[in-house]
């Protein structure tokens, strides 16, 4: 099977930018080759609460699936979710300074985006 190039970023919850922590709760992987851009997260709440008592985890929550539109593409994404493909990932990816932010971009090569996608969720966030 080829190999084709996909970017990837992990998506950060940084509860004080100022103190620059954060935890990661998903990933963002884009692959122009098979039209591929999907996020995935999880909220490990007990976690997120003893590194941030105070979140507001319903609001943490919404902001992850705006991702989730984003990516799909369609019109629950909003203006950003009617860009093209690449122009929603480097939205998507591109620097904040919110709770919600992601790390730099990677590059890499997959057989698979969809496997790929699962593969870094697994070693980077659970």
């Amino acid at each position: 099977m080829p190999k084709h190039v996909f970017e990837y970023a992990v998506i950060r919850v940084v509860p004080r930018v100022e103190r620059e922590e954060f935890m990661n709760v998903g990933v963002i992987v884009y692959c122009p080759a098979q039209g591929f851009l999907q996020t995935v997260f999880e909220l490990n709440e007990d976690r997120l609460r003893a590194f941030c008592p105070d979140i507001d985890l319903p609001d943490l929550r919404e902001r992850l699936r705006v991702f989730q539109k984003i990516c799909a593409g369609r019109r629950e994404g909003g203006p950003i979710g009617q860009l093209p493909i690449a122009a929603r990932f480097r939205w998507l990816a591109a620097n904040r300074s919110t709770i919600v932010q992601t790390s730099p971009m990677h590059t890499g090569l997959c057989e698979d985006a969809a496997q790929t996608l699962e593969r870094l969720f697994e070693q980077l966030v659970r």
